[in-house]
């Protein structure tokens, strides 16, 4: 076998090739996420995560909860004039 040289062309190509074929393992990130063929308000029965007064499938209750948590992160209706 002849002696192998790595020229930096070869070094160039090769750094390229990893870089490209690295993207091809990534994974999906969805971390057991419901599917998005679900609507939001049909939720989990996860009664860890449920706010009183929300019931799992009542599209009204679900939208005043969002509602609620909307105006709790506005800092001119949390903060008293």
């Amino acid at each position: 076998m002849k002696d192998f040289k790595l020229t930096p062309r070869m070094t160039v190509v090769a750094a390229a090739l990893t870089v490209l074929l690295s993207a091809c393992g990534e994974k999906p990130q969805t971390a057991g996420t419901r599917s998005a063929d679900v609507q939001a308000w049909n939720g989990g029965a996860q009664t860890t995560f449920n706010v009183p007064g929300w019931a799992p499938g009542d599209k009204v209750s679900w939208e005043e909860q969002i509602k609620q948590r909307n105006r709790s992160q506005n800092e001119y209706v949390r903060m008293a004039p």
